[in-house]
């Protein structure tokens, strides 16, 4: 299981003891693990800031969870990875995310404890803003680089109406005169018989049994005829009529193609590799924030709901496999006393909660947040 449930109770004598018999009986029952969720005390400042970085916290707490998410996604389809190999490469600080989550600490290097709240706020804001623009950047310019040397690779080993065709013909195969041209007919197998027939017809500026077959594919083949340059435009139009196509051919085409191909190849390699270490190291940053918000959230609200002076306690629960249910009403039991309407609301719990985290939608007499390290689905 990879999801978690962030509360916080307050430390009134009837909530501690509510909080440690939850904690025994979690461990007992086998309910959920428990970890502690240490949040250090923050500056509060007045009612109105408050209300605002609350407002503020709920969007980013969306904004930076869609941007870590995105980032992980990314990551997995530039390495051509999914699932496992997902999970090694995304790790915040070093370690793996469950990891992270269970074993919290406040950066306060990062996020300065003596900043008022709404610093706080905006550091983490910009933080996550500046990885979602550079991200739309970085892989725009990868994927554009990706797609061409895609399309010119399957040029190169497509059908015989588009592939390359360096390593069918020669130069001696084409005749390129001031008068004279030769001109590429790809021809289904069907239609050889009638191709030998008529293709002399097509122009009285034919050049007579010129054409020859030079290659063949299962259901096609493609010939080669030499006729008058100024009859090319009239031959293509009476050849598309017979369901004959004339293939466009540069042998000068072609060698531009192919140092555009290795230049691509060249840059994709380069980008590849500059772009993946800077999708790992944004992806914990982005994650790292990401907690971050949470705590604040936890200790903003926590404030708001329980007031003044600062006390309550943070605690980070992991349901048990299909013990989600069973724990919100464990959950509700204990912590009616908090606010009593809101408890009997949610004793009629019918389904889990999903595991993507949408912010607290849902209003219990505790105050929970929802934690999800799920970056794959099992499939």
């Amino acid at each position: 299981m990879t999801d978690f449930w962030l509360i916080s109770v307050p430390l009134d004598k009837t909530s501690f003891q509510s909080l440690e018999k939850l904690k025994n009986t979690v461990a007992k029952t086998n309910l959920a693990s428990s970890f502690k969720f240490p949040i250090p005390e923050l500056k509060v400042g007045t009612l109105d800031i408050l209300l605002g970085v609350s407002d503020d916290l709920s969007r980013l707490d969306t904004q930076a969870e869609s941007v870590m998410r995105k980032t992980s996604q990314c990551m997995a389809q530039v390495m051509d990875q999914f699932s496992d190999k997902v999970l090694e490469n995304a790790l915040a600080n070093g370690v793996d995310l469950v990891s992270y989550v269970t074993t919290f600490q406040w950066d306060r290097a990062k996020y300065p404890t003596a900043l008022p709240l709404k610093n706080l706020a905006d550091i983490l804001s910009k933080q996550v803003t500046q990885v979602e623009t550079e991200l739309k950047s970085r892989s725009g310019a990868y994927c554009n680089v990706k797609a061409s040397l895609d399309c010119l690779e399957r040029k190169a080993e497509g059908g015989l109406q588009i592939r390359t065709l360096t390593d069918i013909l020669r130069r001696e195969d084409l005749v390129d005169s001031q008068y004279l041209t030769t001109l590429l007919v790809v021809v289904t197998r069907g239609n050889y018989v009638q191709w030998e027939r008529t293709y002399e017809s097509l122009s009285e500026f034919v050049v007579p049994r010129s054409s020859r077959k030079i290659f063949e594919e299962v259901e096609e083949g493609i010939f080669t005829v030499t006729l008058f340059k100024k009859a090319v435009y009239e031959f293509k139009a009476k050849a598309k009529q017979n369901k004959f196509m004339v293939r466009e051919f540069s042998f000068d085409q072609v060698e531009e193609e192919r140092r555009e191909r290795n230049r691509l190849s060249v840059d994709k390699k380069e980008q590849y590799g500059i772009f993946v270490r800077w999708l790992k190291v944004n992806f914990s940053e982005v994650f790292v924030a990401w907690i971050h918000v949470k705590a604040l959230r936890v200790f903003v609200e926590s404030v708001l709901r329980y007031g003044l002076p600062v006390s309550f306690q943070a605690l980070l629960l992991q349901p048990g496999k299909k013990r989600t249910k069973k724990l919100r009403e464990e959950l509700s039991s204990l912590f009616t006393h908090l606010d009593p309407a809101a408890a009997a609301s949610k004793l009629d719990v019918g389904v889990d909660i999903p595991g993507v985290s949408v912010g607290q939608q849902e209003y219990f007499s505790y105050i929970c947040f929802q934690i999800s390290v799920k970056l794959v689905d099992p499939s």
